[in-house]
């Protein structure tokens, strides 16, 4: 009897390579591939990418050098997602040299889009279903490589976003976290070009929303359309949305989150920075009067709101004096979690070829730990105040549920 060929995906970095992930999972148990138990017992190894900081791209050559101390002679390695993305669009050639330069054990790079949307993802995660609704971006922040390793924004079609939630909630989830780059901009290449409208599956045409910034119509978006109408289907108890540019965040955007109690009341809204000088460096469209507005309008018309965000510390060129305007738009904003990094060089982006990184890494974490002080330690404090914790501020009676 001929034995099975097994397969492990390994996965570095946010919620969208997860997603990517499933659906390489789910490409291989469609070919006969069954799921390896160890990384190292399976036949094909595939690695899914990170290039978010230099340590994420420091971790998938470590492990490439294990796997290749204990290779077997009938193993593959496969590397795909944002390093792979960001090699099929350096022109140059330079950045897949560097790839096979590093690694040349590696028998296949792998583009991502080439993983289509054609099969339903097999699921790791039981209770929450992934759903991406566009992959990549047009924004160009200074510091950040995604446009580079996933390329320009591109919608899925809304109706074939609504039939795999439709699939998902048949298969027994309760809860989907709908994925993209910049979900607010959802649909704006899908109706760029549309006069008349846009035709939903149900056949009624609506008119895409525009937000306005800095006095004049970005873009056009039906995310509202769309996080309506899968909040209303049938069997799903949640609907969560990640991530959300603060300048796209619309008036419609905010009444549908309002009038929909299965949406949930917890928020990623990344500011990055609270100095108006060092936000215009990241080529950020909001200021942080714009940002605390928009919080104070969430706040208000949003019961219950819990609002996380993402800030960078270090940014080249920022001063202690434009750090402590971070720190007062954190303690404006009443973060309930945030997520800070130090920041990292990335080839290809602008700040990489415009400025110097000349913050010590001994600042940048000084001003990390201030902020991981100030809005995480001081989260779970409050927390565990709630769970009647006791004098050492561990909770009486067990631990924290994860």
């Amino acid at each position: 009897m001929k034995k099975s060929l097994t397969y492990y995906v390994k996965t570095f970095g946010c919620q969208m390579n997860v997603a990517d992930s499933e659906r390489i999972a789910a490409s291989y148990k469609n070919r006969g591939f069954i799921k390896a138990k160890t990384l190292t017992s399976a036949n094909h190894i595939v690695i899914v990418t990170c290039m978010i900081r230099g340590s994420a791209e420091d971790r998938v050559y470590g492990l490439v050098q294990n796997l290749v101390k204990k290779k077997a002679k009938s193993r593959k390695i496969i590397v795909t997602g944002c390093m792979t993305g960001m090699a099929v669009r350096d022109k140059s050639g330079k950045f897949i040299k560097r790839l096979k330069d590093r690694m040349p054990e590696v028998d296949e790079f792998l583009p991502i889009e080439e993983v289509g949307f054609d099969t339903m993802p097999l699921r790791s995660n039981k209770k929450i279903a992934w759903v991406p609704i566009s992959n990549g971006c047009n924004n160009y922040c200074t510091y950040c490589v995604v446009p580079y390793t996933r390329g320009r924004e591109i919608s899925r079609s809304f109706e074939e976003i609504i039939n795999e939630c439709k699939e998902v909630i048949k298969s027994g989830f309760k809860e989907i976290t709908l994925l993209g780059q910049n979900v607010n901009s959802y649909g704006s290449d899908l109706v760029k070009n549309s006069k008349r409208g846009y035709k939903l599956p149900n056949g009624k045409i609506v008119k895409p929303i525009f937000v306005k910034h800095l006095g004049k119509k970005r873009i056009p978006t039906l995310f509202p359309y769309l996080l309506e109408e899968i909040s209303n289907l049938k069997g799903i108890k949640r609907v969560n949305f990640i991530s959300s540019n603060p300048w796209d965040f619309s008036d419609e955007l905010i009444d549908v989150i309002t009038h929909n109690k299965v949406i949930s009341r917890t928020i990623h809204l990344p500011v990055q920075s609270g100095d108006d000088e060092i936000l215009k460096k990241m080529n950020r469209w909001h200021t942080r009067d714009d940002y605390l507005k928009l919080v104070a309008n969430l706040k208000f018309k949003i019961k219950n709101l819990k609002l996380s965000t993402d800030i960078i510390v270090g940014f080249p060129g920022e001063t202690k004096k434009q750090f402590q305007n971070t720190v007062d738009l954190c303690k404006k904003a009443k973060f309930d979690k945030a997520y800070i990094s130090m920041y990292s060089d990335r080839p290809m982006t602008l700040a990489h070829k415009s400025f110097i990184d000349d913050v010590s890494y001994q600042e940048k974490k000084r001003r990390w730990n201030i902020l991981d002080d100030l809005i995480n330690k001081k989260a779970v404090k409050t927390q565990l105040r709630h769970l009647g914790g006791g004098p050492e501020g561990l909770p009486r009676g067990g631990g924290l549920k994860e």
